[in-house]
């Protein structure tokens, strides 16, 4: 059976938070961006009114951008609550309260639906899934994926992580994925294994401090590169 939006918890982030979440400098943003997972974020929006490549793949994007506004409505309240009932959980610093978050969060998403409404995407919405994407070997410089490989460890297997990463890697130069922590905040279990075998297989693969954190202590990103 395939994906239906009841499935879809929706919940987009901006440009700025992108830069920060993966550390991405001036030269970065020049590069070919894949962002996997990208959902309703603002981020291929934003940089593409500045003249960027990016292309954004997720299964979301299957639907339209009436059906994500709408999922996004019925979801919005669903989880403010869920973040109003756990504040201890997060970092109160350049977003001091639930009802800011829910401001930038939706800021973000309608910038995205705004976006992806448009006859002007060419391709640079993708519906696709990790972890298999349909684009050639290396086709882009960098990967990107936030808030889904280790964030859903409880939900997402050893092996789904490792098909996924493998195939960032193969579609990418260098891979970046945050955070590093569980939904919960606790540490993936899955972290260290897929280092040591990434280690082993020729790439280097280290948890690097990023300046961004509002999940407490979750202030890391993995990045991956090939050795060879």
């Amino acid at each position: 059976m395939g994906l239906t939006l009841e499935k879809v918890v929706p919940w987009g982030r901006s440009l700025s938070e992108y830069q920060r979440m993966f550390a991405l400098t001036p030269a970065d943003l020049q590069r070919r961006i894949i962002d996997c997972g990208g959902g309703p974020a603002s981020f291929n929006a934003e940089m593409t009114e500045q003249g960027y490549s990016v292309v954004s793949c997720d299964p979301i994007y299957q639907f339209s951008a009436a059906a994500i506004a709408q999922r996004i409505d019925e979801t919005y309240p669903i989880i403010l609550s869920g973040v109003a009932a756990n504040l201890d959980s997060y970092c109160w610093q350049d977003i001091t309260n639930p009802t800011q978050l829910g401001e930038v969060r939706m800021a973000a998403m309608r910038q995205f639906l705004a976006d992806f409404s448009t006859e002007f995407t060419a391709g640079r919405y993708c519906a696709a899934a990790l972890p298999t994407l349909p684009f050639p070997d290396k086709a882009f410089d960098l990967a990107l994926c936030s808030h889904l490989l280790f964030t859903y460890s409880d939900q997402l297997s050893l092996e789904f992580h490792r098909a996924a990463i493998t195939e960032m890697c193969r579609v990418a130069q260098e891979v970046r994925i945050f955070p590093l922590l569980k939904i919960s905040g606790e540490p993936s279990p899955h972290l260290p294994i897929l280092q040591r075998e990434l280690i082993q297989q020729g790439y280097s693969a280290i948890a690097q401090p990023v300046p961004y954190e509002f999940q407490k202590n979750g202030n890391q990103l993995l990045q991956i590169q090939p050795n060879f």
